[in-house]
């Protein structure tokens, strides 16, 4: 079932291409609020769904375990790597994790095989800020 466009959704959505980091429900609808738009927080969550469902933005699970949003560049099948202290993200592909899936999906008998593998780690720039911290 398509989702209708509306004042709402459209604010979402437009708001979705300036943001580079995952962001969780609750932090996008702070946005939108900062931003001047009234669009209610029950309303961000059915609108992210949506756009999870349909494949117009990614989803992965924070460490503990909520659901954060990006709409990347790329539909096609890729993986993130996410610093964990500022949200930097970075679009990758995995070759050899795909072949890996493949391979053990049918060393035990299962076909169509799908995954969801992130990596976490601290980008250039938060090492940086870090050391001059400490140093």
């Amino acid at each position: 079932m398509q989702q209708r466009n509306t004042r709402q959704r459209t604010a979402i959505v437009e708001l979705l291409e300036h943001v580079e980091e995952f962001r969780s429900a609750q932090q996008l609808h702070e946005l939108l609020s900062e931003k001047g738009s009234n669009v209610g927080l029950a309303t961000v969550y059915r609108a992210m769904q949506a756009l999870s469902e349909s494949g117009d933005v990614d989803v992965l699970r924070s460490g503990d375990g909520e659901a954060l949003y990006r709409r990347c560049d790329r539909r096609a099948h890729h993986h993130h790597l996410v610093c964990r202290s500022c949200g930097t993200t970075v679009e990758i592909d995995g070759p050899s994790v795909e072949s890996w899936a493949t391979k053990v999906g049918s060393e035990h008998g299962f076909a169509d095989i799908e995954h969801t593998i992130e990596l976490f780690g601290t980008c250039a720039s938060c090492r940086a800020r870090a050391d001059a911290q400490r140093g």
